[in-house]
């Protein structure tokens, strides 16, 4: 009876995370309206998320290792895609057209990784033993990943917000009277 209420959940969200997947790589193909509150929660749920792997992660070495070495790659990733992204700053606001091999790219690992940890979840013939479903995200392989994502997104939003702060909108000119 488990395994089919699991599978049913499991069909029931696919398509869920599908229209997830498109719409996300939708958005990170092309120009993108600037949104400040997106940034700011950006800077600060993925550094939140970052320490909440890393409390646990405290307990194996090679895990802490793993995470930070995710970390060092996706801000080097982060710098690497803000001096690649096109920003512009219009009467109407502020966009920029980000690298999409890059947000692409680290997406579809990450989304490889959770579905590969979730096929091995459910290959677990003798059901549920303890440690494996806590094991999920104190894989070192999945740390590196998941550390990447977190930490490409979170620098690439703080250096959006750092260009916005330092770039005027231009003003549209008015017509004066002669």
């Amino acid at each position: 009876m488990a395994l089919q209420t699991s599978s049913i959940v499991i069909v029931a969200l696919v398509p869920l995370i599908l229209w997830r997947l498109y719409s996300r790589f939708r958005r990170l193909v092309g120009r993108q309206r600037s949104r400040a509150w997106r940034h700011w929660t950006a800077a600060i749920f993925y550094p939140l998320v970052i320490v909440l792997l890393a409390i646990p992660a405290m307990l194996n070495p090679y895990s802490l290792v793993a995470l930070a070495a995710g970390i060092a790659a996706g801000i080097a990733l982060a710098i690497f895609g803000l001096k690649v992204t096109r920003f512009e700053a219009m009467p109407e606001g502020f966009f920029y057209t980000p690298h999409a091999h890059i947000g692409i790219g680290l997406s579809l690992l990450l989304v490889m990784r959770v579905g590969y940890r979730f096929y091995e979840i459910s290959q677990m013939t003798a059901g549920p033993q303890p440690g494996h479903l806590q094991d999920f995200t104190r894989s070192p392989l999945t740390l590196v990943i998941i550390g990447m994502v977190a930490s490409y997104y979170a620098a690439y939003a703080i250096g959006i917000l750092r260009w916005r702060a330092r770039t005027m909108v231009p003003s549209v000119p008015t017509e004066s009277a002669p």
